[in-house]
């Protein structure tokens, strides 16, 4: 890496983002500089970034998403990184239609599960019945589930906002059992000076941390590395590598052959089957964590009309 992605780098650590979004802007603010042909950013301004965001939707055929999530590497390389405004960039918007996500039915859910076993059945469980996306899944601590009130907070979740969802009490056995493990496995580490990876700069603020239950992941990964940042030994969560592969036999097993089925299926079916039970939007919406009541609008258009009350008029025909 060059020395100066390498100060950008320790600027993004610095304002505590995550390394998910560490490596995006990382990844684009790359892409940038390779577009500009290698000229250093502060040679270049407005002109290049509105002709790099117009090549991604016009060359390279972009969603809208993924244009914005370039937009807000470059912003950030600029605005806060640079000290450099950017201006009115006036650039040509993604126009490719999103495309409406794949839902599975209850007894498609019931085989895939059913397909699973332990730990792995546990996380897909959460996953449908908690709305999660898998990365929020796996960052669970133990202080995270309140098996009292049947709730979970998901911390510093997309967007670095916070938010509780549903815990189905179909699962709060499985999940006492796993805290149960986790906490077994805490105390053995500790004993070797080791302890779950913690969010930035709370291990140097309290030393001990890593001893209390609270910070322990209730997946932890089976093996212990380096912290990326501090390069402290600790135990990471689970890999989503780990859930995806499994999920893959379980499909398979399940014989469902006509869809594309990942972990984020099990959202979209979570919200889906929601709406489709009579929840009101505005509740899909802050269970799910979205920012605007449009995003979840989406799975009103999986439902169709139909949802909305509007028959075919072809039902009003009486011919036999």
């Amino acid at each position: 890496m060059s020395p100066f992605l390498e100060t950008l780098r320790r600027d993004i650590r610095l304002r505590g983002y995550s390394m998910r979004t560490e490596k995006t802007y990382l990844y684009w603010i790359r892409q940038f500089i390779y577009f500009t042909k290698k000229r250093h950013p502060c040679d270049v301004g407005a002109v290049e970034v509105k002709a790099f965001l117009t090549y991604l939707a016009v060359e390279r055929c972009v969603a809208i998403n993924t244009q914005k999530v370039a937009l807000n590497a470059l912003v950030f390389l600029y605005h806060k990184f640079l000290q450099v405004q950017l201006g009115d960039l006036g650039f040509t918007l993604a126009t490719k239609q999103r495309v409406l996500p794949i839902v599975l039915n209850r007894e498609e859910v019931n085989k895939i599960i059913g397909c699973l076993k332990g730990r792995n059945k546990l996380i897909v469980a959460l996953l449908y019945g908690s709305g999660l996306r898998i990365s929020e899944c796996l960052r669970l601590r133990v202080q995270d589930v309140d098996i009292h009130r049947l709730c979970i907070t998901i911390r510093d979740g997309k967007g670095n906002k916070d938010r509780q969802t549903l815990l189905s009490p179909r699962v709060v056995g499985e999940l006492e059992a796993a805290i149960k493990s986790t906490l077994t496995l805490l105390v053995q580490d500790n004993l070797q000076g080791v302890g779950p990876s913690l969010p930035f700069a709370l291990g140097k603020k309290y030393p001990n941390a890593f001893r209390s239950p609270k910070w322990a992941f209730i997946f932890p990964s089976t093996g212990v590395c380096r912290h990326p940042v501090t390069n402290i030994l600790c135990r990471h969560h689970l890999h989503s590598s780990v859930i995806r592969k499994a999920l893959n036999g379980a499909v398979k097993a399940a014989g469902i052959a006509n869809k594309k089925v990942n972990c984020h299926t099990f959202r979209h079916s979570f919200a889906t089957h929601l709406l489709e039970a009579g929840t009101d939007i505005r509740t899909v919406q802050e269970l799910l964590g979205h920012n605007d009541v449009k995003t979840t609008q989406i799975y009103t258009h999986v439902l169709g009309k139909h949802y909305a009350g509007t028959k075919s008029p072809l039902d009003r025909l009486a011919f036999d």
